[in-house]
């Protein structure tokens, strides 16, 4: 049954003569018979009878008629819905590390939104070393990450954060102001994230103290969500977390800037050489709005 014979068979029911409506459809009378008749062997009954004055239906014709017409309806709109619905929307896979801030990413996805309204972000929560591995993999078209990507990776480091001293309120009266020198951690039991986790901040972390010559205690453990659970577990006093983290694990705990030197977390987007034309049009959109000094591009 196709749409054309169908129409055939609205023409010859409106007009109820086989001669007007051949006229009308431009064919011959011959043929739009043929075209009745291999409907109704499909339908299994007849829907027209003969009749000096032309043809009438019968109930199973005036049955199917009010059925086509629905259809029809559709057939005719169907174009206009599809045009209406816009362009196709491409889904682009896009990792996030823990501790990206919430405006900051709200921000980014109304960039792309309005840049781009053609992509579709599926976003996966991750930390940065899996990340990699799913990018790498094909899971990931895109990752967010708070390590330097290997040079064969195109990246654009896109944030930088500071890092800070949250100290447990009960322990807080040997702190003052809004900031914390690094060289008051000597001594202290202090949690930070594993390397695998933030690994250049950890090294960094690790690196300046020395310099410095004082020797925190320091407990390094991976978690994304327990910190207070992991500072009750080691015994640490304070946690060096981004403010964003920090306000999101450890509500009400006061947040510090470490100064004397300042430590931070940066964050990177990173992608493919090879991608499809969306993931790379996506990428760079977020390094014209967000890059910071420059691009940085692997190997095409």
């Amino acid at each position: 049954m196709e749409l054309q014979q169908l129409r055939y068979f609205v023409e010859v029911f409106d007009r109820g003569s086989l001669s007007s409506a051949a006229k009308a459809l431009l064919i011959s009378q011959p043929a739009l018979t043929r075209r009745l008749q291999q409907l109704e062997r499909e339908c299994g009954v007849t829907l027209f009878e003969r009749v000096p004055a032309g043809v009438v239906p019968t109930p199973a014709g005036t049955a199917l008629y009010q059925h086509v017409l629905t259809l029809l309806r559709y057939a005719d709109t169907a174009k206009d819905a599809a045009r209406d619905a816009g362009p196709v929307r491409e889904i682009v896979q896009v990792g996030l590390a823990p501790g990206l801030p919430p405006d900051w990413l709200d921000h980014l996805i109304d960039t792309v939104r309005d840049a781009v309204p053609q992509a579709y972000l599926a976003l996966t929560d991750a930390i940065s070393t899996v990340q990699l591995q799913q990018l790498r993999a094909g899971r990931l078209d895109i990752a967010f990450v708070h390590e330097p990507p290997t040079a064969d990776l195109v990246r654009h480091r896109v944030l930088e954060e500071p890092f800070g001293l949250v100290v447990d309120p009960r322990a807080d009266d040997r702190f003052t102001g809004d900031s914390c020198p690094l060289r008051a951690l000597d001594g202290m039991d202090v949690l930070a994230h594993a390397r695998d986790q933030v690994p250049i901040g950890h090294d960094r972390l690790v690196s300046a103290a020395h310099e410095a010559g004082i020797t925190p205690r320091w407990h390094f453990a991976n978690y994304t969500e327990n910190a207070r659970a992991c500072l009750r577990a080691t015994g640490a006093h304070g946690a060096i977390l981004s403010r964003t983290t920090a306000g999101r694990l450890l509500p009400g705990w006061r947040w510090r800037r470490l100064t004397d030197p300042p430590i931070t977390m940066q964050t990177w987007i990173v992608r493919q050489p090879v991608a499809r034309s969306i993931v790379a049009v996506v990428t760079e959109v977020i390094a014209a709005e967000f890059g910071i000094d420059g691009t940085e591009s692997g190997r095409p």
